[in-house]
């Protein structure tokens, strides 16, 4: 056979497999990751458990058998394709006139009835239903808690809740505002808005429904707004628009394969129902109607003293600790403790003194080492130490700005990290010419210091930053954390634990 006639061949081959393609098929929809997250899924689940038998005791859930098993049929219908943990969605409607929504860690969606009643279309409340599930998919809530925690508890937390009780949830969770109506679980970005939207519009298509109904409602909703504000106040206060929203989910249709199915049907009759029901009360009317006796705990904040920081000498002789997923293995002095929380993939390893109790609910770690796995970029970052783009090498430093010039994942990530621990500890800056490109583990990593006084210590303290990448695009990050004045000292045994790390990528680490 010759030549020409070979490439005929696979020419006509190509076309007849293109050919075949059913129409609107999707080559590349948007893939989003969950964000910056101190819990697991478990405790999301718990979280969510708690905070809905608190939000109940506040709300007025209608209870009304057939819109119950109406609204369960259609969340049933997303929650099949919802992307993410296997929350067990649960759904609810509450008996209020105001157009809104929410949903709560771990998967408990609640839909008032003003906005069942204001849909024109079983498609149209499928929409915001599809938005608010890709909340809890993507754990909006507990990355918003996750945040405010690591702000008040410092950067102990980053090797996951050290109390390793059952009570260390309550005690997170109690620290940022407690259960219930927490505005942290309930009030988003425009970033996560539009997250929510294009993995709502996702879950929409698989479902057999057209995402334009989620636009139209939006739309409607945007409409609403100046008519009438007091009816959607409440959802634009938690739901910020973002930009040219409906242009953004008409750009991910497009990359979607829309397969229409039947409606679960009934959407008329249910709207029909409600409408005929007395009145519903506003928000306003429902709150104005409770008695205030819930006391919302508070984070303590210490006294002031200067925390004595003398500790023992690390060893030169050492032991190895080993992940129990078999993560990674790292080398510690034999007289630090290993602090591994029960969830999670991260751990802490300090000398007795590490931790101090400055009357918060989690220790302040002032001395030692915090391992875990980070799996998030936050497009939100606006500061920058490591600058990143398409390319896929390392370049020189940047003269004068000490940043290292990286384009890669790796470097992402490790901007949100730092961005993370600084926003969360302003006293901590990033020490110019620091950063230096590493290999771990064999792969390859970035490094970086950051200093700043210490507000327990009131003296210089010194965090180095290692991030490694993993075959995944995920990361395993290092933080060497000790007071500036030991830093020389700990030198040698901080090089000796960080080259020890030894890192299995093939091991679970979501």
């Amino acid at each position: 056979m010759t030549a020409k006639r070979v490439r005929r061949r696979i020419v006509l081959g190509i076309l007849m497999v293109l050919v075949s393609l059913p129409a609107g098929v999707a080559f590349a929809q948007t893939k989003i990751k969950p964000g910056f997250n101190l819990f697991s899924v478990a405790q999301d689940q718990e979280i969510g458990r708690q905070s809905a038998l608190e939000a109940e005791r506040q709300l007025p859930i209608l209870n009304d058998r057939s819109i119950e098993v109406y609204v369960n049929a259609v969340g049933n219908r997303l929650a099949v394709v919802a992307p993410g943990a296997d929350y067990p969605y649960q759904f609810k409607v509450v008996n209020a006139s105001d157009i809104n929504a929410f949903a709560l860690p771990g998967g408990y969606l609640y839909l008032n009835r003003g906005l069942i009643e204001a849909a024109k279309s079983e498609g149209q409340l499928v929409g915001v239903m599809a938005h608010e599930m890709a909340h809890v998919a993507l754990r909006h809530g507990t990355n918003q808690a996750s945040k405010a925690y690591l702000g008040q508890a410092g950067l102990g937390v980053l090797g996951g809740l050290t109390g390793g009780k059952s009570d260390s949830t309550q005690k997170a969770i109690g620290a940022v505002g407690g259960f219930g109506m927490n505005t942290l679980f309930l009030k988003f970005s425009r970033t996560d808005e539009e997250q929510a939207d294009i993995v709502g519009a996702q879950m929409m298509a698989k479902a057999g429904y057209n995402p334009k109904d989620m636009v139209d409602f939006f739309e409607f909703l945007r409409t609403q707004a100046a008519r009438d504000p007091g009816k959607v106040e409440q959802f634009f206060s938690s739901h910020p628009a973002p930009k040219d929203r409906a242009s953004r989910i008409r750009k991910e249709m497009k990359m979607l394969s829309i397969k229409p199915t039947q409606p679960v049907g009934g959407f008329s009759q249910a709207r029909a129902e409600l409408l005929g029901l007395p009145k519903a009360p506003s928000m306003q009317q429902i709150a104005q109607g409770q008695k205030t006796t819930t006391t919302v705990s508070q984070a303590r904040i210490g006294d002031g003293r200067v925390v004595d920081t003398s500790i023992d000498r690390p060893s030169t002789t050492f032991r190895s600790f080993e992940q129990r997923g078999r993560f990674f293995q790292m080398d510690y002095p034999e007289n630090w403790r290993v602090y591994e929380p029960a969830n999670g993939y991260g751990v802490t390893i300090a000398p007795d003194g590490g931790y101090v109790d400055t009357g918060g609910e989690e220790r302040n770690l002032i001395y030692g080492v915090i391992v875990n796995h980070y799996d998030t970029f936050n497009s939100e970052t606006s500061e920058r130490f490591i600058d990143s783009g398409p390319a896929t090498t390392y370049s020189s430093f940047v003269d004068n700005s000490g940043r290292i010039e990286s384009r890669t994942n790796l470097a992402a990530a490790t901007n949100d990290i730092v961005s993370q621990i600084v926003r969360t500890n302003p006293h901590l800056k990033l020490v110019p010419n620091s950063q230096r490109t590493e290999t771990l583990s064999g792969a390859q990593a970035l490094s970086l210091v950051l200093a700043g006084t210490s507000p327990v210590t009131r003296t210089d303290e010194r965090v180095t930053v290692f991030t490694r990448e993993l075959t995944d695009d995920d990361v395993i990050y290092a933080l060497f954390i000790a007071p500036g004045q030991d830093y020389d000292e700990l030198r040698a045994t901080f090089n000796r634990m960080i080259n020890s790390l030894d890192v299995n990528d093939a091991a679970a680490h979501r």
